[in-house]
């Protein structure tokens, strides 16, 4: 994403940015998580901030648990969230566009405000899934944080934290590209195999609406 002088916020001087997924851990345990971590904001970048299978994760209740904590919640879902309103997000056969969501102006907005918040307080993006190659915080946030010059960290199961480049590295492996992840001698290789890697990652995990039905009728 290109980025102006100006007003912009400053990459160098984000505090520390986190990814996490609430998964299936109750309320203490997923706090614990963010505690360990130091997280001050966590930042939800679900679509719809609802789980009926986890209901101390749906909202209102989870902000209001959060802040009895002393963890501040902001909801992104509409800007970053991997379900996008918006039918120009999505392919011919329904599959959310990571590529072409990344280009919008709403997701270029929710990026230019999770920057902005990082500089203040220790932040971290939440959605559902545990691990991130399994989750559009790490397939279509990540690769965009990463160009703004931000290097994610992941909070994983008992709090080991997982960087981008060993995440990136399972990704490439997982695409039987294990190869060029050891290789530090050409980037350029490198990053290409990462972004068909990421490509195909997200033909597997990225949401995917109905092709036949109205944008927004079966979404949820």
């Amino acid at each position: 994403m290109a980025r102006n002088s100006g007003s912009d916020p400053d990459s160098s001087a984000v505090k520390r940015l986190l990814t996490a997924g609430h998964s299936n851990l109750d309320f203490p345990e997923f706090v614990k998580l963010l505690r360990d971590s130091n997280v001050e904001l966590l930042i939800d970048v679900r679509s719809r901030p609802h789980s009926s299978r986890f209901p101390q994760f749906s909202q209102p209740g989870f902000e209001k648990m959060l802040g009895e904590e002393g963890i501040s919640y902001l909801s992104l879902g509409e800007e970053l969230g991997g379900r996008p309103d918006d039918a120009d997000a999505y392919r011919s056969d329904g599959r959310v566009d990571y590529r072409k969501r990344r280009k919008s102006y709403a997701f270029r907005a929710g990026i230019e405000r999770v920057l902005g918040e990082s500089q203040h307080r220790t932040c971290a993006l939440m959605c559902a899934e545990e691990d991130p190659l399994e989750c559009h915080r790490f397939l279509m946030i990540c690769p965009e944080l990463v160009r703004s010059g931000i290097q994610p960290l992941h909070i994983r199961k008992s709090s080991r934290i997982e960087t981008q480049q060993t995440a990136e590295n399972r990704l490439l492996e997982a695409h039987g590209r294990g190869g060029v992840a050891s290789n530090t001698l050409f980037p350029d290789l490198r990053a290409e195999a990462l972004e068909e890697a990421y490509e195909l990652q997200a033909d597997k995990f990225a949401y995917r609406v109905d092709p036949l039905a109205p944008l927004g009728v079966d979404r949820w």
